[in-house]
């Protein structure tokens, strides 16, 4: 279990925000064709103060997207940072350059980059105009929040403890539409997030939004949540109560990675 927020906003980058690379590589068609031939396996790692560095990877092949939470053997490429506080201004945009080893597969590392640099739609000034790539934002960031969600459970913060261990099994559920969905899984102090619709059990919460203009400018913070249900923006199925703590908890987590 992690307490510090240093560690937490670690976490969350490396499990949730890294994972919504996939996303970029199955729906965004400049990236498919870019990877379409690329077999690798890229490592970013991190040093902790008295302990072992956290670190994932993740292997591409040919499209193909894995992730794990570990260090990895002979890895084309690694991003190797001092300390995670580096770790994290390099993920949140800020102008921090790793150590990279085998920057001279240098085709490759354009590449990665470019990946890298497709994360950057998830930050909160990154406002696309073209409606494939809003619904690209809109959908990453489901995903990311969900799993930045459960991390933060699991990493041990007070409140958020406190709020899912006296709830019994409960599903929340997020929907823009019938191919945008992803849910967080509640029960007696555990957590899981999930993409898509869960389905052996009716959520507690639904939270629907209107269709990709709807959850844009939620997801932009233009508009709280109370504004989005007055202008139909987002309809809300269950507890109105347990709703408005999910909101404060993601509120929390952005803060956390920007």
């Amino acid at each position: 279990m992690v307490t510090d927020p240093t560690q937490t906003t670690s976490v969350i980058f490396l499990r949730a925000v890294l994972p919504v690379m996939k996303v970029l590589l199955t729906d965004d068609p400049g990236m498919q064709k870019k990877f379409s031939s690329v077999n690798t396996r890229i490592l970013f790692t991190a040093k902790q103060n008295g302990g072992l560095p956290m670190a994932a990877w993740v292997g591409i092949d040919k499209g193909d997207f894995t992730i794990n939470f570990d260090t990895c053997e002979n890895p084309d490429i690694t991003f190797a940072f001092s300390s995670l506080d580096k770790m994290n201004a390099f993920f949140s945009g800020k102008p921090v350059l790793p150590k990279i080893s085998g920057w001279w597969r240098f085709g490759l590392l354009m590449k990665v980059i470019s990946l890298l640099m497709g994360l950057k739609i998830l930050m909160p000034g990154a406002d696309p105009k073209n409606p494939e790539k809003r619904r690209l934002k809109v959908k990453m960031t489901f995903y990311m929040i969900t799993t930045a969600l459960s991390q933060y459970n699991k990493s041990g913060d007070p409140e958020m403890v406190k709020w899912t261990s006296r709830q019994p099994e409960r599903i929340y559920q997020f929907s823009v539409d019938d191919s945008i969905a992803a849910y967080l899984r509640v029960k007696a102090g555990k957590s899981k997030a999930g993409r898509g619709f869960y389905k052996r059990r009716r959520p507690f919460v639904h939270m629907r939004f209107n269709g990709v203009e709807g959850a844009y400018p939620i997801i932009m913070n233009r508009i709280d949540m109370v504004d989005a249900v007055r202008k139909g923006h987002l309809a809300i199925e269950g507890s109105p109560e347990y709703a408005g703590n999910m909101g404060d908890f993601m509120m929390r987590i952005q803060e956390l990675i920007t």
